[in-house]
């Protein structure tokens, strides 16, 4: 799946790196635009570990890993464990958690009001995510984590309503299976777009919590 992005030989030295750091290679994960990912191991927990790869043309593994430490403990990313440089490309580390992508997903009402607390939470503090509208950065497991924080950036957020467009408003996937599933049409939808308005304007969001307390 890597062999062309990343040879044997490398790969072996990446490990021997790890090893001295106490973590541990175990495979492949997937690959994205900038990183290899893999998952490995550090002190008994799984870890995500991601490489930069040697053609891309961002170097923000650095930026990412600062972001996943101002939003340690606070139950919004999984928590960072490492980065570092090898062979000049940065990695990072990080805590696994498991889940699909909400594209993916089974999402229940209680992922909604989770993914609406977290995104709310990351605008109270101007984090703005970048890329939340994708449908490949919230994850739905035993809980709902947001995930790869590459272009994330402390700037004028719109995380809370990117995600309610996302969910409900855009004409995608989720929307319709969301749609579908919880019996929502227009109605649900002006009412929607009347409390991100709101919100926007005022920065209140209670009316929008009631809403979707309804789902």
């Amino acid at each position: 799946m890597m062999a062309h992005l990343l040879d044997e030989i490398t790969l072996q030295r990446f490990e021997e790196h790890l090893k001295k750091r106490d973590i541990r290679l175990l495979r492949p994960f997937s690959k994205g635009t900038t990183s290899l990912i893999f998952l490995g191991e550090w002190k008994g927990e799984k870890v995500i570990i991601k490489l930069e790869r040697a053609d891309t043309p961002r170097h923000n593994l650095r930026r990412e890993f600062e972001i996943l430490m101002f939003l340690r403990g606070r139950d919004i990313a999984p928590e960072p464990v490492a980065h570092g440089t090898f062979e000049e490309r940065e990695y990072l580390v990080r805590r696994f958690v498991p889940g699909e992508p909400i594209l993916y997903a089974d999402v229940e009402r209680e992922h909604i009001l989770e993914i609406a607390r977290k995104t709310l939470a990351l605008d109270r503090l101007n984090l703005d995510h970048g890329q939340i509208q994708g449908g490949k950065h919230i994850l739905i497991g035993e809980g709902v984590y947001i995930i790869d924080f590459e272009k994330a950036g402390f700037r004028k957020p719109k995380n809370l309503t990117s995600a309610m467009a996302m969910l409900f408003l855009n004409d995608n996937t989720i929307s319709k299976r969301l749609a579908s599933k919880f019996g929502l049409g227009e109605d649900f939808r002006e009412r929607l777009r009347g409390t991100l308005g709101e919100y926007k304007r005022k920065g209140n969001e209670k009316n929008l919590s009631r809403l979707l307390s309804e789902i």
